[in-house]
């Protein structure tokens, strides 16, 4: 056998072992995080799938975002997209009930509707459209964070809900038009965002359930700390298409849909 055959064999074997340490310590009952605090197995299992759901919710609405760019219509994706929707909503039946979990599904396949509004006005450079689309988009968003506010007072302030919602809104919309206007660096830059953002939101959410029913995860009931507020994160810096004669403005919607660059 050649040296650089046993050579990719040897570092094969190793990442499995790797690999194989790191599925064994967050599958047993109790585990610890390096900084040595430690989890139920309901906590990882609840952290793992949450983030699951919002990276499958990410990850389609960007295929949507792609498709519509190189018109493609296929009602495969804009299918499995709502029904990530509703697997969000069920996710949360166990701790709020079935009709607090359709009622979380039905803003959400709200929010990926209007999603496809905002993207198909933003391509066909309907300034009008465009606008509307963003006002519905944002005042969805405001509807999801007082879901969100009244479920979970404590852990989900509604305050912080919103500010985290729109984050998740201006950065797909940086990269729903980098995507449209063929930026593809920055396309990439600004899904890698929305990304990172989604898996903050995931973990925000999973974190707030805990909290809300610690006795459900192996946990005794502690007085919560006042939350962190979320960080409010800079979108990226967008130029406004040439089909346009001129960018939305802020007072056309909650949010300008073309993100300009955060104040020094």
């Amino acid at each position: 056998m050649s040296r650089p055959i046993v050579g990719i064999i040897l570092a094969a074997l190793v990442v499995g072992a790797l690999v194989s340490g790191v599925l064994t310590s967050m599958t047993t009952s109790q585990g610890q995080s390096s900084q040595g605090q430690t989890f139920t197995k309901a906590q990882v299992d609840l952290k793992t799938d949450m983030r699951k759901l919002w990276e499958d919710h990410v990850t389609w609405t960007r295929i949507f975002i792609v498709e519509t760019a190189a018109n493609i219509s296929n009602n495969y994706t804009v299918d499995r997209l709502l029904k990530n929707q509703e697997d969000i909503g069920n996710a949360i039946k166990p701790y709020y009930g079935d009709a607090a979990g359709n009622q979380l599904t039905a803003l959400l396949k709200e929010h990926i509707a209007t999603a496809g509004d905002v993207v198909s006005a933003a391509k066909a450079g309907n300034n009008t459209a465009l606008a509307d689309a963003n006002t519905r988009w944002f005042a969805n968003a405001d509807k999801i964070a007082a879901f969100l506010g009244t479920a979970n007072p404590t852990y989900w302030p509604e305050s912080q809900m919103k500010s985290m919602l729109y984050d998740h809104l201006n950065l797909t919309t940086a990269e729903a038009v980098a995507r449209l206007h063929g930026d593809y660096a920055g396309d990439i830059q600004a899904y890698d965002k929305v990304v990172n953002q989604a898996m903050t939101m995931a973990d925000g959410l999973s974190a707030g359930i805990i909290g809300q029913f610690p006795a459900q995860f192996g946990q005794t009931a502690v007085s919560p700390a006042t939350p962190t507020p979320v960080a409010t994160q800079c979108p990226l810096p967008v130029q406004c298409p040439t089909a346009m004669k001129q960018c939305p403005s802020p007072a056309q919607g909650p949010a300008a849909i073309y993100p300009t660059p955060c104040p020094s």
